[in-house]
């Protein structure tokens, strides 16, 4: 074999065994993104990997059944690791905050310990074979364990290893069908043209080899293309059963309907992101002003918080669509519409900005409290995705000035205060208010929230304490995070006669403008105060928190950005691929009629423009331009069909080219028109024997010509092909001559 048919030998083995092991060690990439394995396990792996693609044909790898072996003699092991090993283990993370279930960590543990066994020993096709059906199953594992935006660039780099693997897998197998005597065949002794052969063709497939993985890239664009209609069509689900389990995250003890002071401070010692916001109309609020209400509680007891309107009073809304009408407004406009995408948590509570008038969820069932509060089930395997729509507009402050907070009998329960409160906190907003001479309940309110908001500070340490913690931090302490200041505000206000409930909630959280959301953590947690003002039925919002503890996370400089724009690709894969579902379907469909209905009024509108544009002159020469064209193109078309026949001359859309006349059809017209005389060559002929036995001279010309561009990688001269033209010429004439003899 020649120096080229080596160099293609090794290139195409070189290349086989790369992307093989691209192919595997990809697969086990994507296992680690989603959580299936750890670093260093991982990292185990690659160093086998490594050994095993250094010992590639030689004496030291595994036979198969010292393979097989191994493969048994594991099973104990495996099974020690699943019932002692795995359960004391740390394992890894998933994205829901759980940790993976012991089974899909042994699953792991036993795919990469298969492969690693695999590539150590001496592969047959069958073997590589296995092999890729390992890492499509390791990858297909993946899937199911995760939803991040970066496994889709490890699939898609899997995709390409797997597709290049395949097609260098299918050519081996055909290479290895070619026997020596075919081979030989395709080389005559002979002849000094094919003694040139070999060279020349091997140099062309060892180039051809190097343009394989173009070939690859090509193919996995084919099949992103082919997909994209089937990704539009069907719509996708976050959950997956291979997530569940385990504890979930928990810790939202704020959001229940009983809350101890002091409760929300453990929740706002914590960075980890709860949910994002995104505004998609913000009607006549502010989106500084907005806060997402979640729970409202109304019974005090002196060291805490209860919904009593849960107890009998919460009221069941079913609806098949997922649409819940909650209220109505007098405009329209004012609506505010939020989209949330919430994280697994174990609280069934819905957050909106206040006074919800409806809700878009995929659940058949919600339930509303008097407080207004709505709960939506729990969700703790799964991101929880709705659209609220709320009026979060209220009465103008002369318009609640003029409330002469007269209460009717069932919003007395806003009014009870403990058995046991210190007689102080009555005495101090007594004088607070008598101080200020605050003559109407909302200047009452107003009063209260400067005093504590001005004569407070803000931590989030657990200062205030003991059997009265309210009185604690009122008098002695002075300091307490928003819970605190909510609290004493209520309590105080209770005191006066101005009907109060505390809620509990989030603040907007950091605006990320890279993802057009609100990215709103734990530590927004926030607890303000709604005072009820019966005249128009209107429970107003008060914050005496001070500015310390109303202010959102900010994250500056690079990393910062780097953290923003690496969110909004979460947020993004989330909602178009993830969270892709019927709406999005909707919402795509309709942008789709919306733009062709615009392309479709924009081309009446410019042909419109050009029929007043031609005048009668101007029609006239539109007709003559368009009959020289017409006529130009028949022109055209007759003289190809006149050079290369009827078939060939109306494909329009071919040109001659070097590479199209480089082709060999005329001697494959040249042997049907000789049959057509007679003379059929042998299989056991070569073109060239054939040729020299004709009494035809000519026809040697055109075999020499064959030889050269058939075997040789040239193109035909134009004398050459103009000579070949003749000859046919001839030869049909005189074929023509014998029929009419």
């Amino acid at each position: 074999m020649n120096y080229w048919a080596k160099l293609n030998a090794m290139q195409f083995s070189s290349y086989f065994r790369i992307a093989s092991y691209a192919t595997i060690a990809t697969s086990a990439l994507a296992l680690l993104v989603a959580g299936g394995v750890t670093v260093w396990l991982l990292a185990i792996f690659f160093v086998v990997m490594a050994v095993a693609f250094k010992l590639e044909e030689t004496r030291w790898q595994l036979s198969e059944r010292i393979a097989l072996a191994v493969i048994l003699s594991s099973i104990p092991v495996f099974y020690l690791d699943w019932r002692v090993l795995t359960p004391l283990m740390q394992l890894p993370v998933l994205e829901s905050g759980q940790r993976s279930n012991p089974e899909v960590v042994l699953l792991s543990h036993l795919i990469l310990f298969l492969s690693a066994v695999k590539l150590l020993q001496r592969k047959a096709d069958r073997d590589w074979f296995f092999l890729y059906l390992i890492s499509f199953f390791t990858v297909l594992l993946a899937a199911g364990l995760t939803a991040k935006p970066a496994f889709l660039a490890v699939l898609l780099l899997y995709l390409l290893c797997a597709l290049s693997t395949v097609v260098a897998f299918e050519i081996q197998k055909a290479r290895r069908k070619v026997t020596a005597t075919q081979t030989r065949l395709l080389v005559p002794p002979d002849s000094t043209l094919f003694q040139k052969l070999p060279m020349r063709l091997w140099r062309r497939r060892y180039l051809e080899t190097r343009r394989l993985p173009l070939v690859s890239v090509g193919l996995l664009m084919l099949i992103m293309v082919l997909a994209l209609p089937f990704f539009l069509i069907a719509p996708r689900t976050a959950s997956s059963a291979l997530r569940r389990g385990g504890k979930g995250v928990s810790g939202f003890i704020g959001f229940s309907d009983n809350v101890v002071l002091g409760q929300i401070g453990e929740l706002k010692a914590s960075d980890e992101i709860f949910m994002h916001v995104r505004i998609d109309s913000l009607g006549a609020g502010r989106a500084a002003d907005l806060r997402w209400r979640g729970v409202a509680l109304d019974e005090f007891n002196g060291k805490g918080w209860k919904n009593s309107s849960t107890i009998g009073r919460a009221e069941r809304r079913t609806s098949e669509s997922g649409f819940f009408k909650l209220g109505t407004t007098d405009d329209i406009t004012r609506l505010t519409a939020q989209t949330f995408i919430v994280e697994p948590v174990d609280t069934p509570v819905v957050f909106a900005a206040p006074r919800v008038l409806a809700l878009q969820a995929e659940v058949r069932a919600i339930s509303v409290d008097a407080e207004g509060g709505l709960r939506a089930g729990y969700h703790l395997d799964r991101r929880f995705v709705y659209r609220a729509f709320s009026d979060v507009t209220q009465p103008s402050a002369s318009v609640l000035r003029a409330d002469g907070l007269q209460y009717l009998a069932d919003t007395q329960r806003y009014l009870e205060l403990p058995a046991r409160l210190d007689p102080r906190i009555r005495v101090l907003a007594h004088d607070v208010i008598e101080k200020s001479g605050a003559p109407t309940g909302y200047d009452k309110s107003r009063v209260i929230e400067s005093y504590l908001r001005d004569n407070y500070g803000y931590t989030l340490e657990m200062k205030a304490g003991g059997a009265d913690p309210l009185a604690d931090f009122l008098f002695r302490v002075k300091q307490g995070h928003c819970e605190y200041f909510a609290t004493a505000m209520a309590v105080m206000l209770r005191t006066q006669g101005v009907a109060t409930r505390v809620v509990n909630g989030f603040l907007p959280g950091e605006f990320n403008a890279a993802a057009g959301a609100f990215t709103v953590r734990q530590s927004d947690a926030h607890s303000w105060v709604e005072v009820y003002f019966p005249q128009t039925n209107t429970w107003a919002t008060f914050d005496p928190t001070p500015p310390a503890g109303r202010s959102a996370r900010e994250r500056t400089g690079l990393a910062g950005a780097l953290s923003k724009y690496s969110e909004a690709l979460d947020l993004l894969w989330f909602q178009y691929v993830v969270g892709y579902d019927k709406e999005e379907q909707r919402s795509l469909i309709t942008s789709l009629r919306s733009g062709l209905i615009n392309v479709r009024r924009q081309s009446a509108i410019v042909w419109d423009e050009a029929q007043q544009a031609l005048s009668s002159p101007g029609r006239t020469l539109f007709a003559v331009l368009g009959t020289v064209i017409v006529v130009v193109l028949i022109l055209f078309l007759a003289r190809r069909v006149r050079k290369f026949g009827w078939v060939r001359g109306l494909r329009v859309w071919t040109i001659p080219s070097e590479d199209e006349s480089s082709r060999v059809e005329f001697y494959e017209r040249l042997l049907r028109l000789l049959e057509k005389r007679g003379y059929k060559r042998d299989s056991y002929q070569t073109p060239l024997e054939f040729a020299a036995a004709l009494p035809i001279p000519e026809a040697l010309v055109v075999t020499k010509v064959y030889n050269r561009v058939r075997f040789g990688g040239s193109a035909p001269t134009g004398d050459e092909l103009e000579a070949i033209r003749s000859i046919t010429r001839r030869l049909e004439r005189g074929i023509s001559s014998q029929h009419e003899a």
